[in-house]
């Protein structure tokens, strides 16, 4: 994983600008870095830079920008599969200088062109440059691990890994974008990639699975280049269906440990981060390093369980007591580095994972992002599953038993108030209130009107997959991959997600809807299929946790020096009603939805006085 930043236009970069710009690019390479100018036409000119964290081939002649011929790539990400395309290719003629994956990768779209990244399989944002025709690529991989955001004024196109190196490669100061704080402050973190902003006006981001062409005479053309589809085969059996997605997840996990450097893994109760460490450390004899977060919080608290997973499997283990000690002072440095509101207190948890992991000598750490997503494992799946059973009773079987199933297992720990109800999506099979939840009492905390609509894509009829395929491509995944990213960058770390691999989403969208979740478990394919691997009590476990934690475990909000830093004078209060935070501030007790927004506040407050 590396930085990329970049420009195309007519303007010369200046020395200045170059070195400024790379000078911030050190947490994403702090390995190497590399500068490519050339000039195409009197009026096109082309600038790459590259910082450089060496995890494949840490030769120097694997650096970037990387030439071939008369093609050249700035590359930020992991091709898993460059062993396979690069024998692919020698056999066929194609000789190789390095042991990289970055020259695989180019080899790859100069033989195949843009449809050749059908045969890749990992994680990118890379722009591309051919000097005969002076055409530019810029791509995203299919779910957008890897950021490229993007900025354009009368000269030319600037594009880079974050915010902060656009603003110094371009010479702007952007301005905050006040509609997306708002967004974000009423409809929370699951509204912020649906609208097509970020957080500074002028600023786009590349979307995920997309290229944007621009060929030597300027002409640009955007281009999505993989979408997932919903396409059950009802003829699949539960047993193949279960069969199919251990193969599928182990090969994932075997491609994504593949490092010149050692991997750390984020390490929970659940099922999700114990599959991978489980497959890593027996399937595949990995000497397996998890690192977990500890909270005396009960209601995120895991330890009974993470120890039995470390008791069972004989890895390696550090556990990080989650400290209230420089919370405020760690949190307006993450927003910083972010460019942007850190979007749930949960990532400020993550970054202390990161913080440990790097602190361990660690520059690549694997994570379970998206089980929940291809596999069933929100609470609001389980309720969709129930309308839906509901229903078509004789497909889906006795609904009674699911019913009392939810009631005994589940309930009990869902805190959202709209999915307490196991009725809900019988009652009205659109509901969405629990998405944006609160979200017309929280627009009464700001200064102006903001109303927004609840949105989704039509991807198909079945609603619960079409809940999940809008929380893997807008709602949650985006967010959770931003974050990720930004997190383990801070620390120059590279973070791998094997739930994302191209073939085992294809796979699980291809899974009949009635065999996900079963006998009162979600993701119960995925349990099944790691049966034998992961410990039964992670199996069995109902209760979603996570990397959380709540803000009062971190603050004091009662403490008089605290509540001067929530109140003093900010540019926050031009958009929120300060009297509004000070009633907050005074309650006794604080629900679960109210305590998320004010970290919410918190985040967007040291915004708007760091970064805008």
């Amino acid at each position: 994983m590396c930085g990329i930043a970049g420009y195309i236009g007519r303007e010369t970069i200046s020395d200045s600008r170059i070195d400024k710009c790379l000078s911030l690019m050190d947490r994403r390479g702090p390995d190497g870095t590399g500068v490519y100018n050339y000039q195409f036409s009197p009026e096109r000119r082309v600038t790459l830079l590259h910082s450089r964290l060496s995890i494949i081939d840490l030769d120097e002649r694997a650096g970037q920008p990387f030439k071939a011929d008369k093609e050249v790539i700035s590359y930020n990400g992991e091709l898993y599969n460059y062993k396979e395309l690069s024998k692919e290719m020698a056999s066929e003629g194609v000789s190789f200088r390095t042991e990289s994956d970055t020259e695989v990768m180019l080899a790859t779209l100069s033989r195949y062109g843009i449809e050749g990244l059908d045969r890749c399989e990992g994680m990118w944002s890379f722009a591309k440059f051919n000097e005969q025709n002076g055409e530019l690529i810029l791509c995203r991989d299919r779910f957008g691990e890897k950021p490229l955001y993007m900025y354009e004024d009368g000269s030319g196109l600037y594009f880079a890994s974050e915010v902060k190196f656009l603003s110094a490669l371009s010479g702007v100061n952007f301005k905050a974008d006040e509609t997306h704080m708002q967004r974000f402050l009423v409809n929370g973190y699951k509204s912020l990639y649906k609208s097509g902003k970020c957080f500074y006006e002028g600023v786009t981001e590349l979307d995920s699975a997309t290229t944007l062409k621009i060929d030597g005479s300027g002409q640009k053309e955007t281009r999505r280049y993989w979408t997932p589809k919903f396409s059950p085969d009802d003829s699949m059996s539960y047993e193949d269906a279960v069969s199919q997605a251990r193969t599928k997840l182990i090969d994932s996990v075997r491609l994504r440990l593949r490092a010149d450097v050692p991997l750390a893994f984020c390490m929970s109760g659940g099922v999700d981060s114990n599959s991978l460490i489980s497959i890593a450390k027996k399937e595949l004899d990995y000497d397996v390093h998890g690192f977990t977060i500890v909270s005396k919080d009960a209601r995120y608290a895991e330890k009974d369980l993470v120890d039995e997973v470390i008791k069972s499997l004989g890895v390696k283990h550090t556990a990080i007591p989650l400290c209230t000690d420089g919370f405020l002072e760690g949190m307006r440095k993450l927003v910083k580095y972010h460019d942007a509101p850190i979007y749930t207190i949960s990532y400020y948890v993550h970054a202390l994972l990161m913080e440990s992991i790097a602190g361990n000598g660690y520059k690549v750490s694997i994570s379970g992002t998206a089980a929940d997503e291809i596999f069933s494992g929100y609470y609001d799946h389980y309720s969709l599953h129930l309308a839906e059973m509901h229903k078509q009773h004789s497909e889906y079987g006795l609904y009674d038993e699911a019913l009392a199933s939810w009631n005994k297992h589940i309930k009990p720990t869902v805190r959202n108030p709209v999915l307490q109800d196991p009725l809900v999506f019988v009652k009205n099979s659109g509901e969405r209130s629990h998405t944006y939840l609160n979200n017309d009492i929280f627009a009464g905390f700001l200064t102006d009107n903001f109303f927004e609509e609840f949105t989704e894509q039509e991807y198909c009829d079945d609603t619960m997959r079409k809940r999940m395929l809008n929380e893997l491509c807008y709602e949650s995944i985006p967010v959770i991959l931003h974050e990720d990213d930004m997190n383990a960058m801070y620390y120059s770390i590279e973070n791998r997600s094997p739930f994302l691999d191209r073939n085992l989403v294809d796979f699980c969208n291809t899974i009949p809807t009635r065999h996900l979740i079963k006998d009162g478990y979600n993701k119960k394919v995925l349990r099944d299929s790691m049966k034998g691997i992961v410990p039964d009590s992670i199996l069995e476990c109902r209760k979603k946790v996570g990397f959380n934690a709540s803000i009062l475990e971190l603050l004091d909000v009662k403490n008089r020096s605290v509540r001067e830093q929530l109140l003093d004078d900010s540019p926050i209060f031009k958009i929120i009603k300060k009297e509004k935070i000070e009633a907050l501030l005074n309650e006794d007790h604080l629900s679960n939805s109210y305590s998320k927004f004010l970290f919410s506040f918190l985040s967007c407050k040291m915004f708007l006085e760091e970064c805008a």
